[in-house]
């Protein structure tokens, strides 16, 4: 067989896809695969959806494409209708995009036009945490956080105020509202080291995604970080790419903390896996404040265009009328029971952590120091690979900063009922025992003993 003009990351030759029905996908071999994570995080209602694809349809016989500058369009006014719902008005200017990267972009780009509207156009920094993922664009990469991601582009790009998020895994304070009040008070002092008129805004994940393994912040954290924006002035960007339309089980993670930021962006679940779209939605003052000094200076030919629109929308109408965030909020205790018993059960399980239908699993060489394993044993691509043995496809990434430490992370669609849960659970665990005896093989004696 000639060999792929195709090139992406390196790694092993893939199987080809077949087809793929709810859950489930198949190779042209005929071997099954449940999608224990949404593919990318994306495929939030599952393979195959009549509905969807009868949305799409009904829209490709009308127009598949329209110019923004050109025509207004139904699906688009209808889907931002509905994502302003889904905030409950508190964000009520949307912007189309094509993905998760563009929406963080635009959110960086209208806070920054946004002050220079205001004559304060010294607001040029950003400030994110480390580890963190935002995109792969060259603004959405200045505010990421993870090393093997920004190493080849540190010159070309410019760089966030990077800052320590809590861990409340790892930290070694005395209890975890001590910690919380710890990494504020760092955070603070680093903002007043950088100049607080300098900032523009503070973006964040409100849990985790691929970079940490769903590590998780709390109430306390997010409004302290939010009083610090408001106290210097600056905006609260949430990056909701992964986390938003439903996954954590509430439509926007922000909402389970009751901590409103000024700008969000998702994309991902916006879509499904169906179409690529992506939003950013704003409070209503500061798309205002930029329209007036000549319009929002930017864009991207896709941006809006009625088939991605209808596609969006259909998803989630779909979403409420299955009733899809109860599903979530059922499914992901079974979930969270499941994998807290694998824990349980194989000590080089440090942590299991996440929300709704997120889930991340850390991976330790010793449960007591929670020292990661050497990272020459990049375990977290072999754990994923025996789990895709076993017929489940995870998502593995490194947990400290993409250097070291090892982690997955267990996100099926949002639609997966009880006997596939279970199921995930089964070859889950067939995967780990699998694992265990590799990891058994190649310990010391006294390394992970219960």
């Amino acid at each position: 067989m000639d060999p792929s003009p195709l090139f992406y990351q390196a790694g092993p030759a893939l199987p080809e896809i077949s087809h793929a029905q709810g859950v489930y996908l198949w190779d042209d071999t005929g071997r099954q695969y449940l999608d224990g994570c949404s593919g990318a995080i994306s495929c939030n209602l599952g393979h195959g959806r009549d509905d969807i694809r009868d949305a799409m349809l009904a829209q490709l016989d009308r127009v598949a494409f329209t110019y923004r500058t050109q025509f207004e369009n139904a699906p688009a006014v209808a889907l931002a209708k509905a994502l302003v719902g889904l905030t409950h008005g508190q964000l009520e200017k949307v912007f189309f995009v094509s993905s998760g990267s563009e929406a963080v972009e635009s959110a960086l780009k209208l806070a920054r036009q946004y002050f220079v509207a205001r004559g304060e156009p010294q607001r040029r920094r950003f400030v994110s945490l480390r580890p963190s993922y935002h995109g792969s664009t060259l603004g959405a990469l200045g505010v990421t956080g993870y090393h093997p991601l920004e190493a080849p582009f540190t010159d070309i790009t410019i760089g966030s105020l990077k800052v320590a998020g809590p861990d409340f895994y790892r930290h070694t304070d005395a209890d975890d509202t001590r910690h919380v009040a710890r990494v504020l008070a760092d955070t603070r002092t680093a903002i007043e080291a950088a100049g607080p008129d300098t900032i523009a805004a503070f973006v964040l994940e409100p849990v985790g995604g691929a970079s940490t393994g769903a590590r998780m912040l709390d109430r306390a954290y997010l409004e302290g970080i939010r009083a610090l924006c408001d106290e210097y002035g600056c905006l609260l960007i949430l990056d909701e790419v992964l986390t938003g339309i439903g996954r954590t089980g509430a439509w926007f993670a922000y909402q389970h903390y009751g901590v409103t930021p000024d700008l969000l962006a998702t994309a991902k679940g916006l879509g499904a896996g169906y179409y690529p779209v992506g939003a950013l939605l704003a409070r209503a003052d500061i798309v205002e404040t930029v329209m007036a000094s000549g319009g929002f200076q930017h864009g991207h030919t896709y941006a809006g265009n009625p088939l991605a629109c209808a596609t969006g929308l259909a998803v989630v109408e779909a979403m409420q009328r299955e009733g899809v965030l109860s599903n979530v909020a059922a499914r992901g205790r079974e979930l969270e029971a499941g994998l807290k018993a694998l824990q349980a059960r194989f000590p080089w399980v440090g942590d299991v952590r996440g929300m709704g239908l997120l889930w991340g699993v850390e991976l330790v060489a010793d449960p007591v120091t929670k020292a990661p394993f050497p990272a020459e044993h990049n375990y977290f691509a072999r754990i994923a690979a025996l789990a895709k043995e076993e017929g489940l496809l995870i998502y593995p990434r490194r947990t400290l900063d993409g250097l070291a430490g090892d982690h997955f992370l267990v996100t099926p669609p949002l639609i997966i009922d009880a006997a596939d849960t279970a199921e995930l659970l089964d070859r889950l665990e067939r995967a780990m025992v699998r694992f265990d005896r590799e990891v058994a093989a190649s310990a010391p004696a006294s390394a992970l003993t219960p």
